[in-house]
């Protein structure tokens, strides 16, 4: 089963159930975190929820997308009730990737010793046995639901950034339920979308280069994620094809099992309040920017996957002004 949030004609958010370019909206339902929180406290799976509520024929869906009237599959009315983290060095080859990265002139930075020992140790017992705790994942903070655009839309850039960067990836959905205990959804397409020149710049700007914009969607994607995945991330430029490349994801392409990522960031109780919403990004080891590429305002992303359905797609519009220096007032 794959989920939409969207708004309809008349701007009330609605929650529908995607069937090729089918759409169903699940009556009586204005969102994807109330449904499932209806589902935790009915001790019912989100399929079950959904059939007892039952459904009725919808819009158009690849009007939806048109009109960018497709919002995040999965958020809070209240942003900051919304966070949204990532681990990286979880995919193999992800780790040649970021070296790539921080090559400067031929020599590589000392930061990259940190980075092979993460790796290696992810490869090593990032894969524990049934209830057994694996090695822990680097691990990053990107914001809360602010910091979110829905899919079709245009990622702002702040005045400062030295990069506008895509990063084709899965995340996780969940919610907490009222006793505190977090409730996978399911997953989605995901763009993390960096600042990859302030980070090979230095490794300890890793937490700077993460605090931007991001997308995820347009589909959630219920149920088990298949252990191999392929999918295409491409840059649009003027309408053609600037780079593309086929990443991949799934356990198998992985060093890191998704339960192992799970629990190293649930294992915080800051991070199991009651009625929260998470998005955590699992990783990639595919980059634009690794190969050269340098992404400008006008530039389109498409990240595409058959199995989580329609393609992300978002572009890179102008910057944000920062507040400027000297501002902050005393009181």
């Amino acid at each position: 089963m794959r989920l939409i949030q969207f708004e309809n004609t008349q701007g009330q958010r609605q929650v529908g159930v995607v069937s090729g370019e089918r759409l169903e909206v699940v009556r009586n339902t204005l969102s994807t975190r109330e449904l499932a929180l209806a589902a935790i406290r009915s001790q019912r799976s989100l399929q079950d929820e959904i059939a007892s509520r039952g459904t009725e024929p919808g819009p158009d869906y690849a009007a939806l997308r048109q009109n960018r009237q497709i919002l995040p599959p999965l958020d809070h009315e209240d942003p900051a009730h919304c966070l949204i983290s990532g681990t990286g060095l979880t995919h193999l080859g992800s780790a040649a990737a970021r070296d790539k990265m921080h090559q400067h002139d031929g020599e590589v930075e000392a930061g990259m010793t940190d980075t092979m020992k993460i790796f290696k140790w992810g490869i090593e017992g990032g894969k524990p046995a049934a209830g057994q705790v694996g090695a822990q994942p680097e691990w990053f903070y990107k914001g809360d639901g602010s910091i979110v655009v829905r899919p079709g839309a245009d990622f702002p850039v702040p005045a400062f950034a030295e990069d506008a960067g895509e990063e084709p990836e899965l995340t996780g959905l969940y919610v907490i339920g009222d006793d505190g205990q977090p409730y996978r959804l399911g997953y989605a397409l995901g763009n993390e979308f960096s600042d990859h020149v302030m980070e090979r710049r230095n490794y300890l700007y890793l937490a700077h280069s993460k605090l931007r914009f991001c997308a995820y969607g347009p589909e959630l994607r219920v149920g088990e994620l298949p252990r191999h995945l392929s999918g295409m991330s491409r840059v649009l430029r003027d309408g053609q094809v600037l780079w593309e490349k086929e990443f991949l994801s799934g356990e198998d392409n992985m060093c890191h099992s998704l339960a192992n990522l799970e629990y190293h960031h649930f294992k915080y109780s800051q991070f199991l309040r009651p009625g929260d919403v998470h998005i955590h990004y699992f990783g990639t080891a595919t980059l634009s920017f690794a190969d050269g590429i340098k992404a400008r305002p006008g530039d389109r992303f498409q990240i595409s996957l058959d199995a989580f359905g329609a393609a992300l797609e978002n572009g890179i519009g102008e910057g944000e002004r920062p507040l400027a220096i000297g501002q902050i007032k005393a009181l």
